[in-house]
């Protein structure tokens, strides 16, 4: 399997999720669409296809180059008038989206790099209105652990088992990664409540891609395991990433 219908897996659980979530918040008016803030969006990835929707999108992203990538984006989809790109990052949310001003935030990679993840959350909180839902993609530590022993690093992968923010030595480029109970904490502690819990890419970073690329609905079996397991609480706590949706 290439590169790119890899990304295509990976993202494709996380995009049925949140759909299903923002159906939950379409208005009297389906075609009125939702206002949606995408914090740190980048290029937009899930910005354009929700614009293509119908949705409203505030791209917040540090990255000049990437919001003009993001208007390129738009543009080629015809959906220009429905995305807005805005540079800035976690801490200047409230001022540069609005407060209580969104039905949806989308913050995915993004809190493991920000200064206070609390705070940054409840920033996310600040700009959504009431009922109004959060998507939230994280790092996982427990996989980064497993996957530094079964790369015979075993001492970064103790390292990465006992260190507080699952950092497996001086090098790892993550600032941070998290466990199921401890974002779920902070997530409560930012005035959030969970409604789910998502594994993603449980599998797909490990089955062989010479075999999914051969064999006849391999493509197909993969995506349906992951999908499988994503939710099962065993297989979820070995995913790289956790997506939550909260409200708040």
């Amino acid at each position: 399997m290439g590169d790119r219908r890899r990304r295509s897996m990976r993202t494709a659980l996380v995009a049925e999720a949140l759909r299903v979530a923002l159906a939950g918040r379409i208005r009297t008016d389906p075609a009125a669409g939702l206002d949606i803030v995408d914090l740190g969006g980048g290029t937009g990835g899930f910005a354009v296809p929700l614009a293509v929707e119908g949705h409203r999108v505030t791209v917040v992203d540090p990255s000049p180059d990437a919001l003009a990538s993001l208007e390129r984006r738009a543009s080629d989809e015809g959906v220009s008038e429905l995305v807005r790109g805005v540079q800035g990052d976690a801490a200047e949310l409230p001022e540069v989206a609005g407060k209580s001003t969104a039905d949806a935030v989308l913050c995915h990679g993004v809190l493991e790099v920000v200064d206070d993840p609390v705070q940054a959350l409840q920033a996310m909180g600040s700009v959504l209105r009431d009922g109004g839902v959060l998507s939230l993609l994280v790092a996982q530590r427990n996989a980064v652990v497993l996957a530094r022993a079964l790369a015979g690093h075993l001492a970064e992968a103790r390292t990465a088992l006992q260190d507080p923010d699952g950092r497996w030595g001086p090098a790892d480029p993550m600032p941070r990664r998290f466990d199921e109970a401890g974002i779920v904490a902070q997530l409560a502690e930012a005035g959030f409540m969970v409604h789910t819990v998502h594994g993603v890419r449980t599998f797909a970073d490990l089955v062989p891609a010479a075999f999914v690329d051969s064999e006849p609905g391999a493509t197909e079996a993969l995506a349906d395991l992951e999908r499988a397991a994503s939710q099962h609480p065993a297989f979820r706590a070995l995913a790289p990433q956790l997506h939550i949706l909260a409200t708040r």
